[in-house]
């Protein structure tokens, strides 16, 4: 949100300054040429008020421009007068700059003079160098002359050269005052937006079971957002916990029963006791897996809910070592400090516990557990053996819903479907491969991550 705040009023400005910077550019084209037409109309009407036919014939000027530019030869400032269709030298006025050279007497700029005497025509023609030239022309009836035109010129390239200047010296200021401005956006979006940020990182220490509630101090506006969020999760929290009695209350209801008839079963003989025997037994398992699914399901839903991964993975290696040390299976575990579970202890123990006491029954001597964050807020625990393994469509196969790794070989507990279940139910995954002690390599992806576990 501040990156696209920031951006969008920094894209703004940036053509509001733009903008200006041609703006202003453009006025002082405007007025450095207004200037220079000044300068250029002063000129003309100083040589019409001081024309008069001479003695000998032709025209004479009897106070000529004084600017110095005038007389220093191809200085870029020029004058002319002269009496359309005669070239003959009394005829034509010019100031020495043009030296042996003359203005064009028979151009457009002309030719549209003649056809409104008295009024001024401005515009550009190339002068004896060819330098680019400001021109102003004017025609001017005179008793006895005819029509005459006066036509003053100068070199536009200086001011060309002062808009050039100050186009630089303002795109340079407006940069500065760009920079100034990125950095004051900056600060005041941050500060703008502080209250939301500070809000987000409350929300993520909730979800991350590092606080309970929403809390901080908040402006008016949004604190009303801060109570919603704590109320709705109270009533999150209600909801689990209203599960989590059904959920047992269910599991009572059904698990009762069935031990009593599978208890009544075990004490009597024949065909029919052995099939209930094994019927309930079948039952049992089944009430087993779907009440852990549903208790984790709820609890993936609880927000907050955070456990010490680290610490689980210690106390169930310690446990299974002493169980199956009198086998000669050597359990090692390397369980990365503050690594956490988002999740319920009960929910991890189940997953990790499955996967290592399965690891445990098929090892001949080896077994390898290792936790570790992984990226994006994840958490990866791998358990490998040395055992026989599995293929791979027997991999499929234990993965597959309701496949259990008792169906592979006698004695060897439930299948896989539980924790694939209870990880799908948190957002995991498991995949099986072949391990590089050369039995099952099983790796658990889990919602966690590293910190504190609060």
């Amino acid at each position: 949100m501040v990156r696209r705040l920031v951006l969008a009023a920094l894209g703004w400005a940036v053509v509001l300054l733009v903008f200006g910077a041609g703006a202003l550019t453009l006025l002082f084209q405007s007025t450095v040429l207004r200037d220079l037409d000044d300068r250029l109309a002063g000129v003309v009407d100083s040589m019409v008020a001081h024309v008069e036919p001479a003695a000998g014939g032709g025209l004479e000027l009897d106070q000529r421009p004084l600017d110095p530019g005038y007389f220093q030869a191809l200085s870029g400032r020029y004058w002319q007068v002269f009496t359309p269709g005669i070239e003959a030298a009394p005829a034509v006025l010019r100031s020495d700059s043009l030296a042996n050279e003359r203005l064009d007497t028979a151009g457009p700029l002309v030719r549209a003079a003649l056809d409104q005497p008295g009024a001024t025509i401005i515009g550009e023609t190339r002068g004896p160098n060819l330098e680019p030239l400001r021109l102003h022309v004017r025609a001017v009836l005179i008793e006895a002359q005819g029509p005459v035109v006066f036509a003053a010129a100068e070199d536009r390239r200086p001011s060309d050269r002062r808009v050039r200047d100050f186009a630089m010296a303002a795109a340079g200021l407006l940069a500065g005052f760009a920079a100034a401005l990125a950095a004051g956006v900056v600060v005041l979006v941050r500060w703008a937006l502080g209250p939301i940020l500070r809000m987000g990182a409350a929300v993520a220490a909730v979800r991350d079971g590092q606080t309970e509630w929403v809390s901080g101090s908040f402006p008016r506006e949004i604190k009303p957002l801060a109570e919603e969020l704590n109320g709705l999760l109270d009533h999150s929290r209600e909801v689990v916990e209203r599960a989590r009695t059904h959920v047992g209350n269910l599991a009572h209801a059904l698990k009762t029963p069935l031990t009593v008839l599978g208890n009544e079963a075990r004490g009597q003989s024949g065909p029919l006791a052995e099939l209930v025997t094994r019927q309930t037994s079948a039952m049992t398992d089944q009430v087993e897996h779907h009440l852990r699914r549903a208790r984790a399901a709820a609890n993936a839903r609880a927000i907050g809910a955070r456990t010490p991964a680290d610490a689980v993975i210690n106390d169930l290696g310690r446990t299974l070592r002493r169980i199956y040390e009198r086998r000669g299976v050597q359990i090692d575990w390397d369980a990365a400090p503050g690594a956490v579970f988002r999740g319920e202890r009960q929910d991890l123990e189940d997953l990790a516990g499955n996967l290592m006491d399965n690891a445990c029954k098929w090892a001949e001597r080896q077994v390898c557990v290792t936790l570790a964050p992984a990226p994006a807020g994840r958490l990866e625990i791998i358990v490998e053996d040395d055992g026989p393994g599995l293929t791979q469509d027997q991999r499929q196969q234990a993965l597959a819903r309701g496949v259990r790794l008792d169906e592979q070989a006698p004695g060897t507990g439930l299948g896989l479907a539980i924790v694939t279940d209870l990880a799908a139910a948190y957002g995991g995954t498991l995949s099986l491969d072949r391990s590089q002690l050369g039995g099952l390599r099983a790796r658990l992806d889990l919602p966690g991550g590293a910190g504190s576990a609060g």
